[in-house]
């Protein structure tokens, strides 16, 4: 009995540990907010626009100017920029003037305004546009790498995606060339691998530049749970990292594998498969989003609800529109308004606001 006992304590302080010090982003007629997991205004509407919560502070717009609030709703940074970004690392990127600098936390300015566009800091390096061209500088403002790109991605497994004259390559933290520019496109690297298009069909390479499976695809996706959606024709098929069919083509549309399932559709109806191919849950919905937690939404009709990983209904079809559940909750659209349910589909918070985002950790 007392173990019983102290595994509802421990669940219950999960679930208060897990709703505190979230906030959501919210409209209320023209003006937004912010909400906590009771649906209560923590910050009452009076802004144009806002973003997330991001080291403490949140960007927002009031009057035409944007500044930064703490979680109070009390202004950390006046309005006063023409448009503003998150804070990473330290620094915000804002525009004032029609050009872009960065700033601390108390406002301060630590990279003046000097640059066409900026921005966010990701591994001590941002983005920054000059002259027309694209470069990275540090968090002292230097150029690590001079602008010389049409356009830029972030770094990812210490490469990043550039384009320069109408052709994509990678370049290190320095600027050095790893994989010269000869891609039409050219996606981040996740676990080693990269997707290219080349002569207008879809590879992989590997970070020395070397094809691990050599463009022969309409269209692709990036590989997840070891498999790869790809598009032969007008039908789509899954790869394992060898480049090889494990599901032959044969589906009209198809997602990422996410929790061991897939969505595809077939003759214009949407189901899930296992890593095998084999069917889970039978064509049947007019629509889908991954499973995430153990649960899909899916559209029945006009209306979307959620099933199960076996495709039973656990919250039935009635909403215009349902993101994903996080742990205890997701959003959903009902007569024109977001709220949010539980596991159960009961309402945690009517629906209510015109316009909302998902709820979002203010701690860092």
């Amino acid at each position: 009995m007392k173990r019983i006992s102290l595994l509802i304590a421990v669940l219950f302080m999960f679930n208060i540990s897990f709703s505190q010090d979230q906030l959501a982003r919210a409209r209320s007629d023209k003006e937004w907010g912010y909400i906590n997991t009771e649906g209560k205004w923590v910050i009452n509407p009076q802004f144009e626009h806002v973003n997330d919560f991001s080291e403490g502070l949140a960007a927002v717009e009031k009057d035409g100017e944007w500044g930064f609030i703490d979680k109070t709703g009390n202004f950390k940074i006046n309005p006063q920029f023409d448009n503003a970004r998150d804070f990473t690392n330290g620094l915000a990127a804002v525009k004032k003037d029609k050009e872009w600098g960065f700033v601390n936390s108390e406002g301060n300015w630590v990279i003046n305004p000097q640059f066409e566009n900026a921005l966010d800091f990701q591994n001590e390096l941002a983005p920054v546009k000059s002259g027309g061209n694209w470069g990275f500088i540090n968090k002292k403002g230097n150029y690590v790498i001079n602008p010389q790109f049409d356009k830029v991605n972030y770094f990812a497994e210490k490469l990043a995606s550039v384009l320069k004259d109408k052709s994509w390559g990678y370049i290190d933290n320095k600027g050095n060339w790893v994989i010269n520019p000869q891609f039409e496109k050219a996606e981040d690297f996740i676990g080693g691998v990269a997707m290219v298009r080349k002569g207008g069909e879809w590879g992989f390479i590997n970070t020395s530049g070397t094809y691990v499976i050599n463009p022969q695809f309409d269209d692709a996706r990036n590989f997840s749970e070891g498999l790869a959606a790809v598009k032969k024709g007008k039908e789509w098929g899954y790869i394992d990292e060898n480049g090889n069919y494990v599901i032959n083509p044969q589906f009209l549309k198809a997602r990422n594998f996410s929790g061991g399932l897939a969505g595809i559709m077939k003759d214009k109806q949407w189901g899930f498969i296992d890593g095998k191919g084999n069917y889970v849950v039978n064509t049947q919905f007019t629509d889908v989003r991954d499973f995430v937690n153990d649960k899909a939404a899916v559209k029945s009709g006009k209306e979307w609800g959620y099933v199960n990983t076996r495709g039973e209904w656990i919250v039935n079809p009635q909403f215009e529109k349902a993101r994903d559940f996080d742990k205890i909750r997701a959003m959903v659209k009902k007569g024109g308004e977001w709220g949010w349910i539980d596991n159960k589909g009961k309402y945690v918070i009517n629906p209510q606001f015109p316009n909302a985002y998902p709820f979002v950790k203010l701690a860092w």
